[in-house]
Parts: structure tokens; sequence; C-alpha cells
């Protein structure tokens, strides 16, 4: 309950903050709409010329499309802004502040540095989703709904603990924030179905950088594309993520601490 609330007390204070700065508000509202017009353009040109891709019809591929900015908008507005506050930390000498207090660590540097105007991508990729569906064959039923929130919810999980684990290598190599930099990069392949590439890129976008699987699963389960063995597949990649993450975290933690002692 006293991680709760100092979650919430720290959201409460990031919005208070980002209020006044409503037009960064307009800046993000127009960044979202022009990339995922850009999005949808690339899209009709593709189904001009064909019905399906590799087993995905127009209406699926929108789904694909609105989980990846979604899940962007949470990257942008939650994930990517504390850990790149926690690497200049890291790098000025400033974290001792951070490990004096009576919290998690861990938990603490995730919630401080909060941007609110991204959560815009969220909602245009929300209704993004909403347009998607609507053009499904048949409505999403109980058990679509479940396997797209519970599959959404891991690939949060794996995207966070991906990214903290390229972080956490500051506690060793300092600035290391380009890693985070370039993901933005290579986020973009999740526009499409990891199932739309190579092997090799396949394997890729799954298991090395996992933004592919990570966008791919939600969306399956919404089109009615996806298997238990897949979604069992994303929670035990969540899991392993999350687990060997938090080791690296504590292992930095016990670095850091003799370095600066």
């Amino acid at each position: 309950m006293r991680s709760l609330r100092l979650m919430a007390l720290h959201l409460r204070v990031v919005a208070m903050y980002e209020m006044q700065y409503r037009v960064n508000f307009f800046l993000q509202l127009f960044q979202s709409l022009l990339a995922t017009a850009t999005g949808l353009i690339v899209i009709s040109l593709v189904y001009g010329q064909v019905d399906e891709l590799n087993g995905w019809a127009r209406s699926e591929l929108l789904v694909v499309l609105g989980v990846f900015t979604v899940l962007g908008g949470v990257i942008q507005s939650v994930i990517k802004p504390n850990l790149m506050q926690f690497m200049e930390e890291i790098a000025d000498g400033k974290f001792d502040f951070v490990l004096a207090r009576p919290v998690d660590s861990q938990l603490l540097m995730s919630i401080r540095a909060v941007r609110f105007w991204p959560v815009v991508d969220v909602v245009v990729g929300a209704v993004v989703i909403g347009v998607g569906v609507a053009g499904l064959p048949e409505p999403p039923g109980a058990l679509a709904v479940l396997g797209f929130v519970v599959g959404l919810v891991l690939a949060v999980v794996i995207l966070y603990s991906f990214l903290l684990l390229l972080a956490t290598t500051a506690f060793w190599f300092v600035r290391v924030d380009s890693f985070i930099e370039s993901f933005d990069g290579i986020y973009q392949a999740g526009r499409w179905p990891v199932g739309l590439y190579p092997g090799w890129l396949r394997v890729g976008l799954t298991l090395v950088v996992p933004v592919g699987f990570a966008v791919t699963v939600p969306a399956q389960g919404l089109t009615g594309q996806l298997g238990w063995p897949t979604l069992a597949g994303a929670a035990v990649l969540a899991v392993i993520l999350t687990v060997i993450s938090r080791v690296v975290w504590r292992i930095g933690i016990r670095h850091y601490d003799g370095a600066s002692s």
C-alpha cells in the first residue's frame, strides 16, 4: 500500500507540473496524428495491391498499428523518461539520493519522471484499435478480449524489462543512453506483424530485441489468431526478462555502492 500511495503521489505531482505546459499537448497530438496517418497511408498503399498480407487482412493490420501506437505511448510517457533520468543520475553521481530513500530503488526509479502528454499516443492508438476491430468479420469474443488484455500487459512487462536491462549497464559503463535512444528506431519494426519478417529477423524481434513479439501478441489476441502456446510463451519470456533484469539491477546496485564508498 505504501508503494501504491507513493506512486499515486508522484503521478499527481507530474500531472500538475505537465499541465503548466499545455502547448505540449497540441504538439504531441500533432506528432501522434501525423505518425498514425503515415502508418494508415502505408497500409492503404499495401492493401491497394493485395487483399491480405501473409494471412493478415487490412482491419487486422490496423489493430497491429493501434497496439504499436499504444505501447509506444507507454514507452515514451513512463518507461523511457525514467530510464533516461536514471542514467543521467548515475553519470552525475546523484543516484545516491534514490538509494537513501526507504523505498525499493527500482520502483522509485521507475515512477519519478513520468511524461504526461505522450499518453495522447495511447488514446490515438486505442481509437485505431477500435476502427480495426469494427472492420473485423466478427466481433472479438470474451476469450479474444482476455487474450488481448493479458497480451498487452505482458508486452509492457517485456518492453520495460528489456529496456531496464539496457539501462542497468550504466552501473558499469556510465554513458549508455545511446542504447535507449537507438531503441526508438528498432521499435519501428513493430509496426508490422513479426510473422511478416524473414526467419532470422523474426527470431531477433522475438528473443533478442522482442519488440515485434510484444506488439504482435496482443494484436493476435484481439483478431482471434492467438494460440494459447504463444500466449504462454509470452508469459514465460516476460517472467524470464523480469527475473534477469531484477537480478542484474541488484548486482548493479552493489557495484554502485562499492564505487561510491
